[in-house]
């Protein structure tokens, strides 16, 4: 997609959750670097701290779940507070759990979807009046997970879909206003939380039945290159890798598809199944807050 684009973002104010690592961190890194002032907003505090004082006086964070409401009207508040406003808002806080939803423990199934689609409901929430007000660009972090829907991965990609109903309802009911509303649609990107969910024995013995180009993580810039395209268009739609765009304009068949090549080997699912059940008992609990993403932490 073109870099080109209307959109001024020197000088605007930034919300970005799940801005610890990942998407998150490295979109902050990005706008500030284009002249924004940026809002660091998730858990892990010391990374918020440390990319907040890496970035300089334009940056500030604030430590919130993003499933309490009240902590991010606060932070809403202190940003508005410090920078004058906000203008443009980025959901992006994500977990995920890999498991089959018969056997997957409820808690976790429950924490995925208030973190990946309530969450990002309330981040909307707690963002839209400014993003109205300063006719600003909200853009909601959803995936191809919210096209093409694969076992093990129930709970995320209910989520994900979840995002991508809200974030088209939310963009009409906006409109009138002038400001916009977005939703970025991402493949396998190289950030922790992917980098860990691949380590899985399950995730190993599924990923074998796909094309290479689906399962090889893109590099992080990709989806930083799209995000900032699409600030600077303030659109309806981005996506990364590139060949996303295509699944996005296929889903009518994609998910058939999808479903038609898992079955061919229905051997090769139940194993996964398996190893995805005995690994959760091997490991115990999967850490309760973070997923599979606690895995990766230093």
């Amino acid at each position: 997609m073109s870099a080109r684009g209307t959109y001024e973002i020197a000088g605007k104010t930034a919300f970005i959750t799940g801005a610890a690592r990942g998407i998150g961190a490295a979109a902050a890194e990005r706008l500030h670097s284009l002249g924004a002032n940026v809002a660091l907003v998730g858990l892990e505090p010391d990374r918020l701290a440390a990319n907040a004082e890496r970035l300089g006086e334009r940056a500030i964070w604030r430590e919130v779940d993003v499933t309490d409401y009240s902590a991010l009207q606060d932070a809403v508040a202190v940003t508005v507070e410090r920078f004058g406003g906000i203008d443009v808002a980025i959901a992006n806080a994500g977990i995920a759990f890999a498991g089959q939803l018969a056997s997957e423990p409820v808690e976790h199934v429950e924490r995925t979807l208030a973190v990946n689609m309530l969450g990002v409901w309330r981040t909307d929430r707690a963002v839209i009046n400014e993003i109205r007000r300063n006719q600003g660009y909200l853009l909601n972090i959803s995936s191809l997970s919210a096209v093409t829907h694969s076992p093990l991965m129930g709970p995320y990609t209910c989520a994900k879909a979840g995002v991508e109903a809200l974030t088209d309802t939310l963009r009409m009911e906006t409109a009138p206003t002038g400001a916009r509303v977005g939703c970025a649609y991402f493949g396998f990107i190289d950030t922790d939380l992917v980098k860990a969910s691949f380590e899985r024995p399950a995730a190993q013995a599924m990923q074998d039945r796909l094309p290479k180009f689906l399962t090889n993580p893109a590099p992080l810039s990709t989806a930083i290159d799209a995000i900032e395209d699409g600030v600077r268009r303030r659109a309806a739609r981005v996506w990364a890798p590139r060949w996303v765009g295509a699944m996005i304009a296929m889903r009518g068949v994609l998910q058939p598809l999808s479903e038609w090549a898992t079955l061919r080997d229905t051997a090769r699912l139940a194993e996964g199944i398996r190893l995805a059940d005995e690994s959760r008992s091997a490991e115990g609990e999967e850490d309760a807050v973070l997923g599979v993403a606690a895995r990766a932490l230093d």
